[in-house]
C-alpha cells in the first residue's frame, strides 16, 4: 500500500492545480498500474479546492473507471475536504 502524504507537497490549502497533477502522474497513476492501493493522507489540510480534487482523481477515474475508488482511501479529511471529494466522484461517474 502506497501512503502518500500531500501536507508536505500541498501545504494547509490545497489548491495548486499542478502539484495534484504531478501528484497524479508521478505516485497515483503508477502505484495503481502496479495494482497497490493508495492513501491520500489530508492530515494537516485545512481545506482544498474542487479543482485540486479534480486534478488528483478525475482523470485516474476516466482511465480506470469508477472502480479506482475501491482502491484510493481518503485519510484524515476535514467535513469540507470530504464533501469535495464527493462531489468530483459523483461527477466523474455520471459522466
Amino acid at each position: 500500500m502506497k501512503e502518500i502524504l500531500l501536507l508536505k507537497k500541498v501545504g494547509s490549502f490545497a489548491e495548486n492545480k499542478d502539484f495534484a497533477r504531478e501528484i497524479r502522474i508521478k505516485e497515483i497513476l503508477p502505484a495503481l498500474e502496479n495494482n497497490e492501493e493508495i492513501i491520500l493522507d489530508f492530515k494537516g489540510i485545512d481545506s482544498a479546492t474542487q479543482s485540486f480534487v479534480h486534478a488528483l482523481i478525475s482523470d485516474v477515474i476516466r482511465k480506470y473507471g469508477v472502480e479506482a475508488l475501491d482502491k484510493i482511501y481518503f485519510k484524515n479529511c476535514n467535513e469540507t475536504i470530504k464533501k469535495i471529494i464527493n462531489i468530483v466522484s459523483d461527477y466523474m461517474q455520471e459522466m
